[in-house]
């Protein structure tokens, strides 16, 4: 039996929340009414989800040595994750990000830095580390380290999934070897020249063969396209505080629905919900709902449609 049930490649960041009464025009100014020092990033903040939801999940990514690293190191080390194949540089910043967050909405806008120092060695990426897992989850950002990941776990059998938000080069190299392809809104129209969010997917997997294409919608929810059809579930309306991090939880909360082989439908419906959840705290990791709570939100909570994609597939 694996050792893991999810192994993730990829990101960690500790974000500083700015909480803003009204977001400025540009170029004008207004008072913040709150910072908070927060952990997060893409695969980090998904393996947290995963642990929290029951499963064994290993970390493998690159840490500063700096406060905000503490940060990070203490948040997932206090989570259960394996930490084990986890490489804390000396003498670099940890990634950081500066998250500002419009209280009257929730919607936020991220400023970002990482430096070259956290770069993870494709070299360091070994077949004893990835093999260990039922799962493989990556993003793209490190491309030839989780193109590594990826061809190893492909070599052994073990599903790959991804997280991907930007065109990253050389990532051609990973997408053969990705069975599930959860990608931003933006992603699928930038990659294939292809406006059309449908056309798009389609366009995705029939040139790379992955078991599923598909994207999420923020309050929209999220679309899927497997074995030739379409799939859409709506998103859940909740009274969103921040809305950093509700595309990780989404991943994490799809990992732990592949290990527990839920049909398509149902984990993308899952995966909605615990990010609709977390987005009613402040953080990335803010409201990481236990399974019972997920599962309780599912049976009463109100969904947003959007009429333009279910009349689509009407």
């Amino acid at each position: 039996m694996p050792a893991f049930d999810v192994v993730g490649v990829g990101l960690n960041a500790t974000d500083t929340l700015i909480l803003l009464p009204c977001f400025p025009a540009y170029g004008g100014k207004v008072p913040f009414d709150r910072e908070v020092l927060s952990p997060g990033g893409q695969v980090a903040s998904a393996l947290v989800t995963c642990a929290r939801l029951g499963l064994r999940a290993k970390y493998i990514g690159t840490l500063g040595d700096d406060e905000r690293g503490v940060v990070q190191l203490e948040s997932l080390r206090s989570s259960g994750i394996n930490l084990d194949d986890i490489e804390i540089r000396a003498h670099c910043a940890n990634q950081s990000a500066y998250i500002l967050i419009d209280r009257t909405t929730g919607e936020r806008t991220v400023l970002w830095h990482r430096d070259e120092c956290l770069r993870i060695d494709p070299a360091n990426v070994t077949d004893a580390q990835i093999t260990g897992a039922r799962l493989l989850h990556i993003d793209g950002h490190d491309t030839p380290a989780v193109s590594r990941a990826a061809e190893i776990a492909r070599r052994h059998q073990i599903p790959v999934s991804v997280d991907v938000d930007t065109i990253y080069p050389g990532f051609e190299r990973v997408l053969p070897n990705v069975d599930y392809l959860v990608a931003s809104s933006e992603f699928p129209a930038r990659w294939t020249h292809e406006a059309d969010p449908f056309r798009a997917l389609a366009m995705i997997q029939n040139e790379y063969g992955m078991r599923m294409a598909a994207m999420t919608l923020g309050a929209d929810g999220s679309l899927a396209r497997v074995d030739g059809r379409y799939i859409y579930s709506p998103g859940f309306v909740v009274d969103a505080m921040d809305t950093t991090g509700a595309g990780d939880v989404f991943h994490g909360a799809f990992c732990y629905s592949v290990i527990e082989s839920m049909p398509v439908r149902e984990a993308l419906e899952f995966s909605n919900a615990m990010a609709a959840l977390n987005c009613t705290a402040l953080g990335a990791r803010g409201h990481i709902a236990s399974l019972a709570e997920a599962q309780t939100f599912l049976r009463g909570g109100q969904r947003r449609v959007n009429r333009d994609f279910e009349q689509r597939l009407k």
